[in-house]
């Protein structure tokens, strides 16, 4: 079984693969500014340097910085990956 990453600006993809593992938007708090900050995926494990943010939100600040949903569905073993990572769409 493939364990190979993906790369996506589709928000429906990118919302559903998200939601599927639990997780939520988030940023990194610290990084916070009126254009947003450093995004995240959040799995509901307690991180207290994470922020919940709306989809919309987080899909603004996705889209101004020009950002790519690099992902990975499964592991080699399998099970569902959560590996995920934002990146350049270049």
């Amino acid at each position: 079984m493939s364990a190979s990453s993906e790369k996506t600006t589709d928000h429906k993809k990118i919302r559903k693969w998200i939601e599927e593992r639990d997780g939520h938007p988030a940023v990194v708090k610290s990084t916070e500014s009126d254009e947003g900050g450093v995004l995240r995926v959040d799995f509901q494990e307690p991180d207290e340097s994470l922020e919940e943010i709306s989809w919309d939100r987080f899909f603004d600040i996705f889209d101004s910085r020009k950002l790519a949903f690099l992902y990975q569905d499964t592991l080699s073993d399998g099970k569902k990956s959560r590996f995920n990572k934002f990146v350049s769409r270049d």
